[in-house]
């Protein structure tokens, strides 16, 4: 693959290898397969299927972890089935753009009107949309010399090759329908399933559905009346919002009653358009990424016979000149809209576009369109929207956002938290349809994760002036990540950062140490095999097959072993072993020991290779080693890591917490961060991140609030940070319970001023009723062991009566005999001994 895969996406292939491998072993006539394979619009489901498809024609991706029970099909065939041309030709082009092994010469097919073909060849790919399969197209009736009906070409590849032709139905929940009367209905997309007896179609024997809601289709086979063994592989579409792939928020801006004064909201959203193409030009210029030129989406009213729209397109294109104060550039007005071609709008080309290529023309800015645009539709650039549809239309406006909410650059952008959201303005939606929308939002089939809300709460924060200082000294402190990366192996990990330290120019020859370096240890673990004298045996079950001889009696039928005996294994078999070894060790480090002892007989130094890839103990060292080395030259870089550009640098950060156990890492606070507040909130001094008026209001519990109120009378405090859970950002701690690591989030940072110095506090309310007390409380204390002298007061609080009333209890922990008592305690009832200790 040309593109890194996220974890998530790589536990998805990992589910569907092990789907495809149990379809393969079962599949037959009477068996029919079917994997249902749903993720969330804007997870990468094509991406996702075209590192299947490597996988299945050629070799696994090196950054997948393939098992080696899992065998590529050179000859198997794909057939693509979508309900649209434009979506089978979005689909192949980004087939095209991701993939670094297929797609050769004449791999990649449309299947048209002229196709005629016995079946289909192997080792391809083939689009179809059901539109060409209708009863009046040239591919399901004779002539103009055709021989074979599409329907005869699906069946006799079924039939030849039933365990690699795979049937992929993308976006499975169109065409589909429920109850016991499924196998009757006459849908197109539902004949792959079903079969056509009609016209000669059998049942295609293995079915791959791809949708972001597969219930549909899940409900069509469960009431099919032939055998059908399914294998659902879904992604949580939690894990997709985390990755950075969609937008995190949306802002839906509106007035409080529906109003007639549609146009001063269209300058409103233009003027929000031109003020994101500014933030992403700067953004782009300071991080050396090719400009992300965003787009305006408007939704204009249905016309009429005589009129193509309700909305007057001219006094639209003069509003959004007015707001962005200069003339619309010529084709960067465009259309969307079926019942027409180019329009001339007082004096302006407004031209036709095609949905699907919206996102590939950089010209475009602004797009007029009707209802249609929601679907074969795929545009990361949308960052605006502005409909001047009426309240009940809000289905439609739902759908449309599940498109939009791409991110450009596919990650999360850290340094400037607007970049990450995605604005909707609704002139005639006042509070309570505003409400319908959100509903249709959270509901709606198409629609990724997303916060939503109105513009009026969700906001963005920018860091409070003057303190670049505090900011600094923040910058020194670490945090945790707890599982925000899939564990790798050491040895990967240690290649992946000297690679990218090559890359980068910070170290140019850590990439050839580090193999340099890993075919020395490997060598050193086979002669400990050796020296053991594990390797003559290890050897033999290798180059060696046994095979035993048994001798018939005609008349009693009673077999008898006569002979056992032995032969050598082929070269063949060697080098699939050899390539298999190279799965365990990644990056091609077998062949790197290979080409190392090129003077040396190159079966012997196969047979090593695989004999160490197969030895636990001995792959377990040189994983210990590869975890040292890993740990050592992140050290030796992170100074320089920090500074490079924020893409690169988040590289280094997912493989820095790509372990089993959690890592630290620097605590980088971004530039301005997202918030979530009500406007009637109370205003708190001296956040740390404060809105455009230079005010921070939160709704904080009433435990936080008391706490704050005590720390904020102190004049040494001069900072503090609301650490909200779970954002990118957020100070993130680890601790233990039930067997499982999972991450806490201590609710204030403070920050205090100690002569030229500033102390930063980390302080945490909590219930002492709740079951995780004394849990978070050893894993703070093992956080301060580790790490207590960056910060200074690290307290758990709760709130406590005595005879002078009810006050905070602060048990103090950044102390060696708090610590010392805390790592012992393995209850409540311990935790609240302390806790009266402290209070005395």
């Amino acid at each position: 693959m040309k593109v890194t895969l996220f974890d998530f996406q790589k536990d998805a292939l990992g589910k569907l290898r092990e789907a495809l491998v149990s379809a393969r072993k079962s599949v037959s006539p009477d068996n029919q397969q079917v994997v249902a394979f749903s993720a969330a619009t804007g997870s990468g489901k094509t991406i996702m299927m075209t590192a299947l498809f490597e996988a299945i024609l050629d070799e696994p991706d090196d950054q997948l972890a393939w098992p080696l029970d899992w065998a590529p099909q050179p000859d198997a065939v794909i057939l693509w089935v979508s309900d649209m041309p434009e979506l089978n030709e979005q689909t192949k082009l980004k087939i095209e753009s991701k993939s670094d092994k297929v797609y050769r010469v004449n791999q990649l097919i449309t299947i048209d009107a002229h196709f005629d073909a016995p079946r289909l060849d192997g080792g391809r790919i083939y689009f179809i949309n059901t539109q060409k399969l209708a009863v009046n197209q040239p591919l399901t009736n004779r002539g103009d010399g055709r021989q074979h009906l599409i329907w005869e070409t699906l069946t006799n590849t079924a039939r030849a090759i039933p365990d690699r032709f795979y049937v992929v139905i993308d976006e499975a929940h169109r065409g589909m329908t429920s109850g016991k009367g499924a196998q009757a209905a006459q849908t197109l997309m539902q004949r792959f399933l079903l079969g056509y007896p009609e016209v000669g179609l059998v049942k295609m024997p293995m079915v791959i559905g791809v949708s972001a809601t597969p219930k549909r289709f899940l409900d069509l086979i469960a009431n099919a009346e032939h055998t059908v063994t399914t294998h659902k592989v879904a992604v949580p579409a939690e894990e997709v919002r985390k990755s950075g792939l969609l937008k995190d928020r949306i802002l839906i801006h509106h007035p409080e009653a529906a109003t007639t004064a549609e146009m001063a909201l269209l300058e409103e959203a233009a003027r929000r358009w031109g003020q994101m193409t500014a933030a992403w030009g700067a953004y782009c210029h300071e991080e050396k990424e090719q400009t992300i030129w965003p787009v305006l989406v408007v939704q204009v009213e249905n016309g009429s016979d005589r009129q193509l729209t309700k909305t007057d397109l001219g006094a639209a294109l003069t509003v959004i000149e007015s707001a962005i104060g200069r003339r619309l550039n010529e084709g960067e007005v465009a259309h969307a809209m079926h019942d027409t071609g180019d329009l001339d709008v007082g004096g302006r080309r407004v031209r036709k576009v095609e949905a699907s290529r919206i996102d590939a023309d950089k010209n475009i800015g602004v797009v007029f369109f009707k209802t249609s645009l929601s679907t074969g539709w795929d545009c990361p650039r949308a960052e605006v929207m502005m409909s001047f549809r009426r309240a009940e239309d809000h289905t439609y406006i739902a759908q449309l956002l599940g498109r939009m909410v791409r991110t450009p650059l596919a990650r999360r952008i850290e340094k400037d938290a607007a970049l990450n959201d995605v604005h909707l303005f609704l002139p005639y939606f006042d509070t309570g349809a505003v409400e319908s929308v959100v509903a249709s939002l959270h509901n709606a089939e198409d629609v990724p994760p997303a916060e939503t809300g109105s513009s009026r709460n969700l906001v963005v924060l920018k860091r409070r002036e003057g303190c670049e200082s505090i900011f600094a000294a923040l910058d020194e402190l670490i945090t945790y990540r707890v599982n925000a990366a899939r564990a790798q192996s050491p040895l990967r990990r240690y290649m992946a950062i000297s690679r990218s330290l090559t890359i980068d120019e910070i170290d140019d020859d850590a990439w050839g140490q580090a193999k340099q370096q890993i075919v020395e240890w490997m060598g050193q673990r086979i002669a400990a095999i050796k020296a053991a004298g594990q390797f003559d045996a290890a050897t033999k079950a290798i180059t060696q097959v046994g095979l035993r001889t048994l001798a018939v009696n005609n008349g009693t039928g009673v077999a008898e072993p006569t002979a056992d005996y032995h032969i050598d294994a082929s070269d063949v078999d060697i080098d699939r072993l050899f390539e298999e070894a190279g799965r365990a060790f990644s990056h091609g480090l077998q062949m790197e020991y290979w080409r190392a002892h090129a003077d040396r007989d190159a079966l012997e130094v196969k047979v090593e290779a695989i004999v160490l890839a197969r030895n636990a103990a001995e792959m377990a060292i040189l994983e210990s080693l590869a975890e040292a080395a890993f740990d050592g030259l992140y050290d030796q870089h992170k100074k320089a890591i920090y500074k490079l550009k924020e893409q690169r640098r988040v590289n280094y950060e997912k493989l820095r917490l790509a372990t089993a156990k959690p890592n630290e890492v620097p605590w980088h606070l971004p530039a301005s961060i997202d918030f979530k507040r009500s406007p009637a909130d109370p205003i708190w001094e001296r956040h740390l991140y404060v809105e455009s008026s230079g005010q921070f209001r939160s709704e904080l519990g009433s435990w936080e609030a008391g706490v704050l109120k005590e720390e904020l009378a102190k004049p040494e405090v001069v900072g503090w940070l609301r650490n909200l859970d779970r954002k990118p950002w957020s100070l993130e701690i680890p601790y233990e319970t039930g067997g499982d690591v999972r991450p806490m989030f201590p609710d204030l940072v403070v920050v205090r001023k100690s002569g030229s110095e500033f102390v930063i506090d980390i302080l945490e309310p909590h219930d002492p009723s709740l079951s995780d007390n004394f849990e978070k409380a050893v894993g703070l204390a093992k956080f301060a062991e580790k790490h207590g002298g960056l910060f200074g007061r690290i307290q758990l609080i709760r709130k406590q009566s005595s005879a002078g009333g009810e006050h905070f209890a602060r048990l103090e922990i950044n102390q060696a005999a708090t610590i010392k008592k805390l790592l012992l305690i393995d209850n409540n009832p311990l935790l609240d001994d302390l806790f009266a200790v402290a209070s005395k």
